[in-house]
């Protein structure tokens, strides 16, 4: 017997472009995220985000970004300013600090860039925070009121928005971050006196990602993109009606994926010989004349999957149906041998079954996928050869000594 795996990981490379709206400027940023299963941890099925984090939630509030689920970056492109005086005690929400950002999940494709196979990544802001200035007189007390200080106003985030607690601040400048939860609204301050001019500068947002199941894909490189709009009304990161961008129009989220499965057999030594003997030995046979009711070995090898495989057979002898054969060289007559499969705890056929002594045919017909629920590791496979009683009747004639032999090569193939 011989034991084959087939393709058991490839990693492409490249990097997706950035996409580009003519006459507009745009600033593209990469996420990348990554996927190699844990031996230590084999139901940890998900992906590894690998993007660098800005200080939001690399440095100031890492618990609570870790606890929500999202990762920083900064919008290094991003500039605004009010492009006229925000009034004090304004009535239209839309007229000073405002801001709406796509806060729903949205779902970006990323494609394999060696098979062309499709995955579905879902992404959506969840946090929004800038550096502000504004002019003294008023300075930052023009966003106090009464019985409340101009710090809580920014400390405390406005529903919907969630505070996060982080507020650094001199006498004309702060630096704020809000939590936006899923399909919540906009967030927006108020201030009490007139502020004649009023900027942001350093901006930098959470984003969610879920990732698709990384068991469900095959090994390589898949990317993607997200446009979003920046600007005003209508935009999807809106900062209201006097806030003007000057720094680009929009933002594009190109999205790097790597998965790197496992798909590897490792065979005991010896394991590769295998002999077919009668339940208890040739004795009952040599003493008797009994003859076995079937040849059989039952091969055991260790398996390590954490992608979909298919099996399949390859013969050294063959006929005209789906099973391999063994020779006996003098004689020239064959007999079929059976071959089937177990596979451990955590791996199913196509309709979700345990696999249970699936046969193995020559054509590939009911072993075309298999599928890891969780990575599986090192767990004990069986491969089943039998002769059936009939064709034991044949090999087996009083006064005959027969040696039938031949290659049988049993294949895992990861590329489904």
């Amino acid at each position: 017997m011989n034991l084959k795996v087939l393709k058991q990981s490839a990693v492409a490379a490249g990097l997706v472009s950035a996409l580009w709206v003519e006459g507009a400027s745009a600033e593209t940023q990469q996420i990348t995220a990554s996927f190699r299963p844990d031996p230590t941890n084999v139901t940890a099925n998900k992906f590894n985000n690998t993007t660098p984090q800005s200080s939001i939630c690399l440095a100031h509030i890492p618990n609570q970004c870790k606890a929500l689920g999202i990762f920083s970056l900064r919008f290094q492109s991003f500039l605004a300013s009010s492009q006229a005086p925000i009034v004090g005690n304004h009535e239209d929400p839309r007229a000073g600090a405002y801001f709406q950002v796509p806060s729903s999940f949205r779902d970006v494709e990323v494609r394999n860039t060696v098979t062309g196979e499709i995955a579905t990544v879902q992404v959506r802001i969840a946090g929004f925070g800038s550096l502000w200035s504004l002019p003294r007189p008023p300075g930052v007390s023009a966003w106090s009121h009464p019985g409340v200080d101009w710090s809580s106003q920014w400390r405390r985030a406005p529903s919907p928005c969630v505070s996060t607690g982080h507020l650094a601040a001199g006498t004309s400048f702060a630096s704020f971050f809000w939590i936006v939860p899923k399909d919540a609204g906009a967030c927006s301050r108020v201030p009490s006196v007139d502020i004649p001019r009023f900027n942001y500068y350093t901006t930098e947002y959470a984003y969610e990602m879920l990732t698709p199941n990384p068991l469900g894909m095959a090994s390589g490189q898949y990317v993607g993109s997200i446009t979003y709009t920046v600007g005003g009304a209508g935009a999807d990161f809106d900062f209201g009606d006097n806030m003007v961008s000057t720094g680009d129009s929009s933002l594009t989220l190109d999205f790097t994926l790597d998965v790197d499965h496992i798909l590897k057999v490792d065979v005991p030594p010896g394991g590769n010989d295998i002999e077919l003997v009668p339940q208890g030995g040739w004795q009952a046979w040599l003493n008797q004349g009994r003859k076995p009711t079937r040849l059989f070995k039952d091969q055991t090898v260790n398996l390590y999957a954490s992608s979909r495989f298919k099996m399949g057979l390859d013969c050294q002898y063959a006929e005209a149906d789906n099973t391999c054969r063994i020779l006996d060289s003098v004689s020239g007559e064959s007999v079929p041998v059976n071959v089937s499969v177990s596979l451990p705890y955590g791996i199913t056929d196509a309709a979700g079954r345990p696999v249970n002594r699936q046969p193995l045919r020559r054509d590939g017909v009911g072993t075309e996928l298999f599928q890891p629920t969780f990575y599986v590791d090192r767990k004990p496979s069986t491969l089943h050869f039998e002769i059936e009683r009939d064709e034991v009747e044949k090999m087996l004639k009083v006064g005959e000594s027969r040696a039938y032999s031949g290659n049988i090569t049993v294949i895992w193939d990861s590329e489904v």
